[in-house]
Formats: structure tokens, sequence, C-alpha cells
């Protein structure tokens, strides 16, 4: 059963209203007082729920989240908010929000139109959080930093042996990939479109189909990985012997392909909860300046980047 104010309450040996007033902070609550309160609700793990106290104030306990390729932080997002008391409406990236229910906040993924959209997907007034390693200064934002990520994607391919590397994904994506290696040798390094799978599927086709194909591909997340590696197959190459490919995401999807992707993943459930944290902050304080949060991210070797095998024959002395 959940604790309510009432338990809080009858461990700090005070009324409900007191309990009320310093979860509140009410400045009418004695230091003394105060401190018997805190105390309680840390030994019963008591958690406000803010939807409850948001109905009152004329808020609607409702949040959505615009995170289509993303489950493992659609997951820990959707956890997190029930035990902060909101519910989550999950919505695609090119929902009109606007007509749709009222909300308290929005939060949206990479995977969401580029920032010059983001005006019209939250309705006007509404605090918008980003989950995106491209951060925008006039929104909060937690993500990983997505420059350093794929700088090192590219040292990962470096220690496999990899010298021509093709860069597949959305504008923002390929933006990054130009920030981390400026100046690429000639013949070092390909962009192309490809934000979906579709996208990525006929870059690939034509990467390969050049004169110099690449001997790695690097995608902007785990879901265009997937029709990489179909076209790799499609042209008669293999991964990781002829192609090495490495993804930026979250680890997930490309764990269940053949050969498993390697990927640049971030934790969750650190995007999630300062995500969260995030939220309730603006809707207590919606002048305070945008805050953007760096997640730790980390390169999961997988089957997809092998490293080119060395020759074991010995040379005959002549």
């Amino acid at each position: 059963m959940a604790t309510t104010l009432k338990d809080v309450a009858r461990i700090a040996r005070v009324s409900v209203k007191t309990v009320s007033n310093v979860i509140h902070d009410h400045p009418h609550v004695s230091d003394e007082v105060r401190r018997r309160v805190e105390t309680a609700i840390r030994q019963l793990g008591y958690r406000p729920n803010l939807a409850a106290r948001g109905l009152r104030r004329g808020r609607s306990g409702l949040l959505t989240l615009v995170a289509p390729h993303a489950p493992g932080v659609v997951e820990a997002i959707v956890s997190g908010a029930t035990a902060l008391g909101f519910r989550v409406v999950l919505a695609p990236p090119d929902a009109s929000l606007a007509e749709g229910p009222d909300v308290d906040a929005v939060l949206v993924s990479r995977e969401a139109p580029a920032s010059g959209r983001l005006d019209a997907l939250a309705p006007a007034g509404t605090p918008l959080v980003l989950l995106t390693g491209i951060p925008d200064p006039r929104y909060d934002c937690v993500g990983p930093d997505t420059v350093q990520s794929v700088r090192d994607a590219f040292g990962h391919l470096t220690l496999a042996g990899r010298r021509r590397v093709a860069a597949v994904g959305s504008n923002g994506f390929r933006e990054a990939v130009r920030r981390a290696w400026p100046t690429p040798p000639a013949g070092r390094l390909s962009l192309a479109s490809g934000s979906g799978p579709a996208e990525g599927y006929r870059a690939v086709r034509w990467l390969v189909t050049g004169g110099q194909p690449p001997d790695a591909i690097l995608c902007g997340s785990d879901l265009p990985a997937a029709a990489v590696i179909r076209a790799v197959a499609d042209e008669g190459l293999r991964v990781p012997e002829d192609v090495a490919v490495i993804a930026i995401g979250d680890g997930e999807a490309g764990r269940y392909l053949r050969p498993a992707v390697t990927t640049v993943a971030t934790d969750p459930a650190f995007i999630a909860g300062h995500a969260l944290g995030l939220v309730v902050r603006r809707l207590g304080d919606r002048a305070a300046p945008p805050v953007q949060i760096v997640a730790p991210h980390v390169v999961l070797t997988r089957e997809s980047t092998r490293p080119l095998r060395l020759s074991t024959q010995v040379p005959r002395m002549l």
C-alpha cells in the first residue's frame, strides 16, 4: 500500500496539514518540525502525488512523450512518471499536439523533428524538455554528448582497422559528424542522408556501388542500422568482414540483429530521471533559465565491428 500524508504525520507526530505545509515549503514551520517531517518522508519513502497537487492548481497531470524509436527511454520515463503521479501520452514525431489534450509538459526524443519545428510541436506555453545529444539553447535538455559519441565511434572503428567511414543519418547527426571530424583526409569520410530505414538502405546501396566503397558505416541510431546491414548484404558484401557497422543509439534494438550491432549507448534510466526532474523544476518555475544535462555514454562492442583479421601466414624465407 502506498505511503500517505497520514503515515508521514503519524511518524513525525504532527498534523496532516503541517506535513502539507512542509511539502509545499510554507515559511511558517519551525526548523524542528520541518526536520521531523523531512526525516519521516525519507524513512517512509513518501513521494508527493504531483498529479493530484497539479489538478488543484489547474494542471492535468499528463505528460506527452515523443520518442518513437527509443523503447528503453520510453519504458524508463513511463515508470518514473507513474511513480511521481503523472500519466504519459505517447505521440508520433509529426503529431499536432496543439489540438490534443491539455498536458503539463512535452518530452521530445532525438528522433523527433529538428529544432525548427519544436515550437509548433508543443502547445503555446507548454514546457518542453529535449531528450537529445544535440541541444537547443531555448529548452531544457538531457542527453549524451553526440559529438563526443561520434568521436568515440570513430576511435572504435580505427582500432578495428577501418579506414573509409560513411556516416548515415539525419541532418543533425551529420552536423555532429562534421564537428567531430572537421578535416578528414580525402577518401576517409562520406556523409549520406538516412534518418529512417528506407533512406538508410538507399544511401548504403549508393555508397557501396561507388568507386571506393566504405569499410565502415556509422549510423545515427540503431533503427537504420538494420537497413544498412540489409543493404550491405544485398550488394554481396558481409558485415563485419567487408563493412563494419556501428550505431549511436540506446543499445536495445541492435542487439537482436544478426550480426548484433555495436552501439554507443546511454543509460535510459539516467535520461528519464533527469528529464522528469527538469519537468518538475520547470512546472515550479517557468522563468528559470534552461538547463543542459550531459548523459554519460559507453561503446557496447558487438559482432558488427569485429576487427579485420590479420594474416597469420608465416612468410617463406628466400
